[in-house]
């Protein structure tokens, strides 16, 4: 469709296409035709005109840039920058075969010729077109060379969770351009967990008229917090009549994309009239560094417009400008190399339009760029540094770092209040100083200077008001049967009351702001209602909130928001209970039966282990066989009371005695606490002990008819719905547990502690068994992101702090106990599991003690025991074993005298046979000398 539109303007125009200036065989050429399509007529247009034709005029006179080739520009006006007319002045300036457009000025314009320059494959070059839709697949030949709107979405993005906003109305034009970006702003809110409460589009050329009806609208909204999304040139309009009907007062905030900047610039200075209409709106400027280039231009661009050489008169320098300028480098730069590569620039008929072509259709001037697309991947390769800074495209086809200043309009000019950088988010230094350090974006580096707000003040709105269209909030309340302490219905009256109600409205006067709200109730009076119900009529609008005994669950806090608890209340079993009089045989009582019995055992086992250890070296643990045994029992169990009159010499028993005599002290002071406990506290008596003996058992279980713990016990706990019955009332409740699972009643009720200590004030015959087994809590529904849930929380901590949310509770839920509530259940015995480890601990040095005595007993053994083996008969094994446990069981000072006494004989021994050698030997030597006289004498 879109070709067949094309063949129609070229048919349309054929007049006025002519032969271009390019040979299509010259390999350099001398002139290169660049197309501008712009609105000329606007402040915009003129300052764009006088930027390319600057740029161009530089490009020409730099010897470094197409040394051979002189850009030409051809100039077209766009005269409504939209719709049919420029899609047929687009197609004039193809015409003329030129290799490149700069343009054009709007997204709407871009979206349509964008097409044809598909079809032509001429670059596009627009630094205006932000719409971030034109940087689809679909238009491979539009060049954006500014930053796109997704960049300056997200900046407001962050800037609404900044200042921790979480709706913001959106007013902008009904276009491509407007559409786009707000579907832009959308996305990025709704990454910060925001949303676009309101959306207020108004037709790209509304009359005051028509913008004061959006206005009124966007006045009776909730929200504050308006985001403006127009063109220079019927936006500031807007704020005019925003100001006539008192939008720009205490409690707004406007922030509005570039095209407030672009005006502000470009009409610098301002006088008092421009900015009167705007004080304390907070708009956004593309960044551009600073830098000796930039200096340079900005003092060019005085002289240029204050000569009057543009015939403008003085034109304020705004992004756009300087973008403007960059773009025709950036498009230089490209030539520049697509020219070094020996490539040509030639034209060429499309093939398309053949069967259309005549001899008066003159369609012979349209052709196709047919290196476009080289030159296109030229332009992306670009890498320098400009008047913006860096000029560089990334792999998704936008330039780097793009970066936002934040400005504050007051006076008669604007504040900078920080920077907006992709890289660390918010900042109030600028973002190239940022680049070299690792990004940061947590909430604590995010940071802006103190802003200057609408209505002449520095405190930062609250962001939403209630709607001011004099409907009041539905607030459901439920309409309930049992438990009315916490709220219930005055009687033949619209009002209620209770513990929850006066929390609310302690909560609700301590807004600094009034809520126009009314109760409404929801039940029928005959059974409790479903608060999960409840919070789902929030969801579909049937409530604005709940407040009541509402649980804050997982399924509920997937549907709304709620408030900060109120009151903690966790699931727990209630059951019959008897008391249980003490008896002869309490003193068994404070330990279970595995408890006394390892007990036991373990005083006879370090009493035999110490005998073990002390039976050589102690006369205290020698004797008859029977004194002996006797000695074992009276150490063991004397040690209870620390009366244990027998000694311990050896070094091991001491360790043993030691650590055990710890682990008797233990036990006796919990013995003593646990059986005073038993005899001065009365005892109480129940078949269940907690939620899990009510999972392994079969009796019916009761429940708070419309409260979740049915759905709880269900599908969290496991317990089958035949066995679950709904109670309604506190009467009906103690019925069934006084009657129990045999006269039809229940053995447990489950239900929440809040309930139950309301429950129990007044009846001694039930009590908590078992532990809480969930934690839950109270709070107030609204729907989801709804600021008056933040508010309200804060007010409830507010009220946690200064003590009246506690006065609230005694007011109505403290009453007289029942005796009983002090009682204990007998499930308070000690067990060995709380004993185990100084058992182990025990046994283990028993363990140890043991090993190094019968090391120590095996090496004297092997030392001394041998030699009573000398003897015939001793070889046996059983022998031996009578030997070995003859040797334990004697005492090793009888052993150390034996020892000792064999050593001295020994010695003794060793000694005589000494003296006798020695005789004999002098014997000899007598003899010997005599022999030599002999033998002398007969010589």
């Amino acid at each position: 469709m879109i070709r067949v539109e094309i063949v129609v303007l070229m048919v349309l125009f054929e007049g006025l296409f002519s032969a271009g200036a390019v040979s299509d065989n010259s390999t350099i050429p001398a002139l290169v035709n660049i197309g501008v399509l712009y609105s000329f007529n606007t402040s915009v247009g003129k300052m764009v005109k006088t930027a390319v034709e600057a740029a161009v005029e530089d490009v020409n006179s730099d010897p470094s840039i197409l040394a051979q080739t002189k850009l030409k520009l051809s100039m077209q006006e766009d005269t409504k920058y939209r719709g049919f007319l420029s899609i047929a002045e687009a197609l004039q300036l193809m015409a003329t075969q030129t290799v490149a457009i700069i343009g054009p000025q709007t997204s709407t314009t871009a979206h349509v010729i964008s097409h044809i320059a598909n079809e032509l494959q001429v670059p596009l070059l627009s630094f205006t077109a932000t719409d971030p839709t034109l940087s689809s697949l679909q238009f491979p030949f539009f060049i954006r060379t500014a930053f796109s709107d997704v960049y300056q979405m997200t900046a407001i993005a962050d800037l609404v969770n900044y200042f921790q906003w979480r709706e913001v109305i959106a007013v902008y034009g009904d276009d491509d351009h407007g559409r786009n970006g707000m579907g832009a702003l959308g996305d990025k809110l709704a990454e910060r967990r925001c949303k676009i409460s309101f959306k207020a589009p108004m037709t790209p050329e509304a009359t005051r008229e028509e913008i004061t009806d959006v206005l009124v609208q966007v006045a009776l909204a909730e929200s504050r917090v308006i985001v403006l999304h127009t063109s220079t040139a019927w936006g500031p309009k807007v704020l005019s009549v925003a100001k006539s009907l008192g939008m720009m007062e205490n409690g707004y905030v406007w922030i509005t994309t570039t095209f407030l900047s672009t005006w502000l610039d470009i009409r610098s200075p301002l006088s008092p009239d421009t900015t009167n209409d705007m004080q304390g709106v907070i708009a956004l400027r593309m960044y551009v560094p600073d830098s000796k280039l930039k200096r340079w231009f900005i003092s060019r661009w005085t002289n240029v417009t204050t000569s009057g050489k543009n015939g403008n008169g003085t034109l304020g320098l705004s992004t756009y400008g300087i973008f403007a300028y960059d773009t025709v480098f950036a498009l230089a730069h490209a030539l520049d190399a697509f020219f070094k590569r020996g490539n040509q620039i030639t034209f060429s008929h499309d093939p398309k339009l053949s069967q259309i072509r005549g001899d008066n259709m003159h369609l012979d001037a349209v052709k196709i760029f047919n290196e476009g697309n080289l030159l296109r991947k030229h332009i992306y390769e670009v890498n320098m540094t400009g008047v913006s800074g860096l000029f560089k495209y990334d792999s998704d086809g936008n330039l780097v770092n793009p970066a936002y200043e934040i400005i504050n309009v007051i006076g008669t000019g604007t504040r900078r209040i920080g920077y907006w950088s992709n890289y660390t988010g918010l900042s109030i230094v600028p973002p190239e100083t940022l680049y070299s350090k690792p990004p940061n974006r947590s909430s604590a580096s995010q940071k802006l200077l103190p802003v200057f707000w609408p209505g002449e003040t520095t405190q930062k709105p609250r962001g939403w008001v209630f709607p001011n269209n004099g409907r009041m909030l539905k607030i459901g309340v439920p309409k309930r049967v049992s438990y009315r302490d916490f709220v219930s219905q005055v009687q033949g009256t619209d009002m209620f009351k209770g513990f929850c109600i006066d929390v609310f409205l302690s909560a609700v006067n301590l807004l600094p702001y009034a809520v126009p709200y009314k109760f409404v109730s929801y039940g029928d009076g005959d059974s409790n209602p479903s608060n999960t119900e409840l919070v789902r009529l929030i969801t579909a609008d049937v409530f604005d909130a709940a407040v009541g005994d509402i649980t804050i669950t997982t399924e509920r806090t997937k549907m709304v928001d709620f408030t900060q608890p109120y009151i903690e209340s966790g699931l727990v079993v209630v059951a019959s209970v008897k008391k249980t009089d003490s008896n002869a045989w309490a003193f068994f009582k404070p330990f279970t039966p595995m408890m006394w019995t390892v007990t036991a055992i373990f005083f006879l086992l370090v009493g035999a282990v110490v005998w073990i250890l002390e039976h050589r070296l102690n006369d205290d643990f020698r004797g008859t066989p029977k004194q002996q045994m006797v000695t074992i029992l009276w150490f063991s169990f004397s040690t209870m009371f620390f009366a244990h009159r027998e000694n311990t010499v050896s070094t091991l028993g001491r360790f043993v005695l030691l650590i055990w005599l710890f682990v008797v002290l233990i036990i006796n002071s919990s013995y003593t606490a646990s059986l005073t406990s038993i005899l001065t506290v009365q005892q109480l008596s129940s078949p269940v002990k907690g939620i899990d003996s009510l999972i392994n058992s079969k009796e019916p279980i009761g429940y708070l008819q419309g409260s979740f713990t049915r759905t709880y016990l269900i599908e969290e706990i496991g317990i089958d719905e035949s066995r679950l019955v709904p109670l309604k009332t506190p009467e009906e409740t103690a019925t069934a547990l006084k009657n129990g699972p045999q006269k039809g009643g229940v053995a447990a009720y489950v239900d929440e502690r809040a309930y139950i200590e309301l429950f129990l004030s007044s009846r001694c015959d039930f009590s908590i068994v078992g532990q809480e087994f969930t934690r839950n809590g109270w709070g107030f529904a609204f729907p989801r992101d709804s600021p008056l849930a933040v508010d309200l929380s804060t007010a409830i901590l507010e009220l946690a702090e200064n003590g009246d949310l506690q006065r609230i509770h005694d007011k109505w839920l403290l009453s007289s106990a029942c005796l009983s509530q002090g009682a204990k259940l007998e499930v308070d015995r000690l067990k060995l599991r709380s004993f185990w480890g100084l058992y182990l601990v025990c046994g283990l040095a028993c363990v140890l003690a043991l090993l190094i005595y019968l090391v120590q007993t095996m090496r004297q053994y092997s030392k001394h025991g041998p030699e009573e083996l000398e003897s015939p008969g001793h070889g046996s094994g059983s022998s031996r074993l009578r030997t070995f446990l003859s040797f334990v069981d004697e005492k090793e000072e009888i052993v150390k005298s034996r020892v000792k006494r064999k050593k001295i004989e020994g010695m003794s021994y060793r000694s005589t046979r000494e003296v006798g050698s020695s005789i004999t030997s002098n014997k000899g030597y007598s003899q010997a000398s005599s022999n030599r006289i002999d033998s002398a004498t007969e010589i």
